[in-house]
């Protein structure tokens, strides 16, 4: 019989623990209960915050570079790099979490940042740059983006429009000639686990424009103004998936960056080198900080659990909470979820003292499966 190894392949505990916590924390009671276990280690992502911290886990190195942060402050942003590959995470440089507290700017918050961030990856050498778009400031389509890397965004008067989404409504004329052209040499892959298109009832204004501070008059605007902007520059891929991603930063890259789309789990978890690990062992795993309908859409646990399926490997999962019925994880394929909130029923409190009740949950995996 085959010695028990486990891999936690596992995504961050959102407000409370990065991933790489998690797999330490679960590791640790794997280990008080099953001295000596065999764990190994794998912290992934989805394309969204924590894409970097999760390749940099995997090995890659991580670098530092000065962009222009969503409401066009200084700021630091980091992406990963290993043998010509890159690890961009959009929400390091034009994240929600570079806004203070309470406040928004739904129609003037840009990406320039982000493309200053793929511009610093191009400098590294990249010939390969994964590029996570979510948890975005932004609702600008990718207009600020593509601006940093030469493109040109003029109102009738030959002027630049303003920044973010709202600025889009002057846009008279787009000219793209002056882009990096590194990018026609570059596999440029769009890493996301919203297929939402541009614009509509269903399109990233309406969806996730609330969330970003946007009012519903704010929603209008950024929908009419991405509809005209889309007019400008190309109908057709504003329908694409993922070009409502990250506020339609997935749009701009799709139509003037070459970029191809992917769902965010399934290119991370080839990037991070999941498939050799999965191969190493005898049972996974995997979590986030809310199971829910949303996990069952791309998310994070939902790619694990289907990997290790293929390859017939029990999997179970942790969670801060948990609201999907047995039969819908039967379904995704995990055996059996463990969430802190049944040890500890006050969100608060779970939140605060997620790592030692995560380990309570991994000493009774461990009780369950490895005994």
């Amino acid at each position: 019989m085959q010695p028990a190894r486990v891999l936690v392949a596992a995504d961050k505990f959102k407000g409370s623990l990065t991933a790489v916590q998690v797999a330490e924390r679960v590791t640790a009671g794997l280990q008080r209960v099953v001295p000596g276990l065999a764990v190994e280690t794998l912290p992934v992502a989805d394309g969204g915050d924590g894409t970097v911290a999760a390749a940099v886990a995997a090995g890659f190195e991580r670098r530092e570079v000065r962009v222009t942060g969503p409401l066009g402050e200084s700021l630091t942003a980091a992406y990963a790099l290993r043998e010509g590959t890159a690890v961009v995470e959009m929400a390091e440089a034009s994240g929600l979490q570079h806004l203070p507290d309470g406040v928004f700017a739904p129609l003037t918050s840009t990406t320039y940042g982000s493309g200053e961030l793929l511009r610093a990856a191009l400098d590294a050498g990249a010939r390969t740059i994964v590029f996570g778009v979510g948890g975005s400031a932004t609702t600008d389509g990718g207009a600020g983006m593509l601006a940093a890397l030469g493109a040109r965004f003029l109102n009738a008067d030959g002027e630049p429009v303003g920044p973010g989404g709202g600025g889009l409504r002057d846009l008279a004329s787009a000219d793209l000639s002056g882009l990096d052209p590194r990018f026609k040499d570059v596999e440029l892959v769009l890493a996301s686990d919203v297929d939402n298109p541009l614009t509509g009832p269903k399109g990233a204004p309406t969806v996730y424009g609330p969330q970003k501070g946007a009012t519903p008059e704010d929603v209008d605007t950024l929908d009419a103004a991405l509809a005209h902007y889309a007019s400008v520059l190309g109908p057709e891929q504003a329908e694409l998936p993922g070009a409502g991603a990250a506020g339609g930063i997935g749009y701009g890259a799709l139509v003037a960056l070459g970029a191809s789309f992917r769902p965010g789990i399934e290119i991370m978890l080839d990037v991070l080198g999941f498939s050799p690990a999965l191969e190493r062992a005898t049972l996974v795993i995997t979590g986030e900080g809310s199971l829910d309908e949303q996990t069952l859409h791309g998310k994070a646990p939902a790619g694990v659990a289907a990997a290790a399926r293929a390859q017939n490997i029990d999997v179970v999962a942790v969670c801060g909470r948990l609201t999907l019925p047995p039969e819908a994880l039967g379904r995704a394929g995990i055996r059996r979820a463990y969430a802190l909130t049944a040890l500890e029923p006050d969100p608060a409190r779970c939140m605060a003292e997620a790592g030692p009740l995560l380990e309570r949950v991994a000493a009774s995996i461990a009780r369950d499966f490895l005994i």
